[in-house]
């Protein structure tokens, strides 16, 4: 089995040649089915970056939407709707400008990913930000979005790795 930098870096390569906006597409359907979206009223989702799966149309549903945002060692939890202020993190990730709330108000929480297997875990960019935050708040619902190009059998895992609730891929 690839350790996980060899397998980011194998991500990278493979998310290049994906046509992205016709997988956020496709997935964006098929969450907009999912009865855990149905049913949450707070949604995290997460801002796109290049050759990501793209959230934001969700921004449309009838529905409270926030953004993370890095903080120290951890996600704060932003308001968010379409025409808010957003600003580059150092991460080279765009996050709002809005104060942070109670993460605990939120139904179901979009993790993105560079890969992941079929039992639900991801592989992120190494910061470990979304496996604090996730071990913290195990009651929120949490839905990983991926290109099945990225999903595989199994991902090498450490004790802090987080499973996601439901995995969408196509």
């Amino acid at each position: 089995m690839d350790n996980k930098t060899d397998l980011r870096v194998r991500a990278k390569i493979i998310r290049k040649g994906l046509d992205i906006p016709s997988v956020s597409s496709s997935i964006l359907n098929m969450i907009r089915e999912n009865k855990t979206y149905q049913n949450a009223q707070n949604v995290m989702i997460f801002y796109p970056m290049k050759y990501e799966i793209n959230l934001l149309p969700l921004l449309e549903d009838d529905k409270n939407f926030y953004l993370p945002k890095v903080y120290d060692e951890d996600i704060l939890v932003c308001p968010f709707k379409f025409g808010d202020v957003l600003v580059t993190s150092h991460f080279k990730v765009q996050e709002p400008c809005s104060n942070p709330v109670n993460p605990e108000i939120l139904d179901l929480i979009f993790v993105p990913a560079l890969m992941a297997d079929k039992d639900g875990f991801r592989l992120g960019y190494g910061g470990g930000f979304y496996d604090r935050f996730l071990a913290k708040y195990k009651g929120i619902k949490t839905i990983l979005p991926i290109s099945s190009a990225l999903l595989v059998e199994k991902l090498p895992r450490e004790s802090f790795d987080r499973k996601a609730d439901i995995v969408i891929s196509c």
